[in-house]
């Protein structure tokens, strides 16, 4: 699992890289030729693709090494620390688009789009679609919330080429339309920033377990000791795909360390196996009344 993993991963990174970096070409040109910010703005947002599939590649490489004695739970938040940065350059590109917009429209400026501008993005928006379907699908087969994002980064590219290609449309009759459309753009980037850093930062603070997380640990805990167990104060911890967890359970007063020992080595292994974590348990003496 984890070397298809990692296949799917460097597969996924590397064409979109390479196709993204094609397409921000071939934007950027005829944004420049006809002089939209709007298509520039947009170009951009497609290079932002290129550098996120950057990230997915070197995250994937850097997950893959295993814990040394500076690091011993591996080395997964590099990725993460490595969003922040590419989410913090993404939302000064943002800004300085919004800038441009505004200024274009102070100025009155109208754009003339050409047939070539509105091909290239019409083919920019059935690549990302298809980009986007391919991140998602090999997301959810492996289970990596990296390929996850990248595909819906994809998305908004696709549907930001598609607002463009609509303003084109319009473009002749409305002379502010590029103006309004660089704005949109622009908060699609700032969006996807922000969306990027803030789900970067959650990680890195620590987050509690999902509900269907607690429920799953919980099951194995109640199959492994039926009727006598008390689960508390469950806590994980995330280092990219490695995932250390800690819990307490209550086990009766008059059970061996031998006994408590034998069951919490079974849902250590239990929850390693089943839900790829490693868990660490504290025992503590039950309750009685």
């Amino acid at each position: 699992m984890e070397k298809e993993k990692r296949r799917l991963g460097y597969q996924e990174g590397l064409i979109s890289a390479v196709m993204n970096t094609l397409l921000f070409g071939l934007k950027f040109w005829v944004g420049s030729a006809v002089g939209s910010v709007a298509m520039i703005a947009d170009a951009w947002h497609t290079l932002s693709d290129t550098l996120t599939s950057l990230v997915v590649i070197i995250g994937f490489w850097i997950s893959g090494k295993p814990g040394d004695e500076e690091h011993p739970f591996g080395h997964g938040r590099a990725e993460l620390i490595a969003s922040v940065i590419i989410g913090t350059l993404l939302g000064v590109v943002g800004v300085n688009f919004i800038k441009e917009s505004w200024n274009q429209l102070m100025n009155h400026q109208a754009v003339n789009y050409s047939t070539i501008s509105i091909i290239v993005f019409a083919v920019s928006v059935v690549a990302k679609e298809a980009l986007a379907r391919y991140s998602l699908w090999a997301g959810k087969k492996v289970k990596a919330q990296s390929l996850l994002a990248d595909g819906w980064h994809h998305r908004s590219d696709a549907l930001a080429s598609a607002l463009i290609i609509v303003g084109a449309l319009f473009g002749a009759r409305f002379w502010w339309i590029d103006s309004i459309l660089g704005f949109g753009v622009s908060a699609l980037i700032l969006y996807a920033a922000a969306d990027i850093i803030r789900g970067a930062v959650n990680t890195l603070m620590g987050e509690k377990p999902d509900v269907q997380l607690v429920e799953q640990v919980r099951t194995i805990v109640e199959e492994s000791l039926p009727g006598t167990s008390k689960l508390h104060h469950i806590h994980l911890h995330a280092y990219g795909d490695q995932k250390e967890m800690t819990l307490h359970i209550r086990l009766p007063p008059q059970m061996s360390l031998q006994e408590a020992h034998a069951i919490t080595f079974t849902i250590e292994d239990r929850i390693r196996k089943e839900l790829h974590i490693e868990t660490t348990i504290h025992p503590e003496p039950e309750l009685i009344s």
